[in-house]
């Protein structure tokens, strides 16, 4: 399965220590650079920069094209997930999967026919393979600023709490 990730995804699996689950899930994830470039802010966690200044061989850097023509669908999406879409876009025929948590970002990859998942879907994916134990990572990931509803969490975690009934 080909898989294009933008920059969330990889950002929060780093923090919360499951950065390996893309290879056993996916094999290979293509990351366009300008994801990449994200990922080496300054401003991003150590851990993250020490990541990205040295990217496993799982990931496959790639140069997105260059859209030509006026969407304004992209132009409300960032660098990474405009870059991410683009990428996939040059894959068509081989339909890949596109790794996203951005909701805007997500909603315009599967107008354009993408199937879409993000860190929450790897999460899920890795619990249901047996990898992981899915009420922890989502422990670690509430650790982090990544934003998702108490709701969606209860929900994935089949509508029990995370934590004393209450996440």
């Amino acid at each position: 399965m080909l898989v294009v990730a933008d920059t969330s995804p990889i950002n929060y699996l780093i923090l919360i220590d499951a950065i390996e689950l893309l290879p056993r899930l996916y094999r290979r994830v293509i990351l366009p650079y300008p994801a990449l470039d994200e990922l080496l802010d300054p401003l991003a966690p150590d851990p993250v920069l020490l990541w990205a200044k040295a990217v496993p061989d799982w990931i496959e850097l790639r140069s997105a094209p260059e859209t030509i023509s006026f969407e304004p669908e992209l132009d409300r999406l960032g660098r990474g997930e405009r870059a991410a879409l683009l990428l996939a876009e040059s894959f068509r025929a081989e339909t890949p999967l596109l790794l996203l948590d951005d909701q805007a970002a997500r909603e315009t990859a599967m107008a354009r026919g993408f199937a879409t998942t993000g860190t929450l879907g790897i999460l899920k994916s890795a619990d249901e393979s047996g990898w992981i134990d899915l009420r922890e990572y989502f422990l670690r990931l509430r650790g982090t600023n990544f934003r998702v509803s108490d709701k969606l969490l209860q929900t994935l975690l089949g509508g029990s709490p995370l934590n004393r009934g209450k996440l």
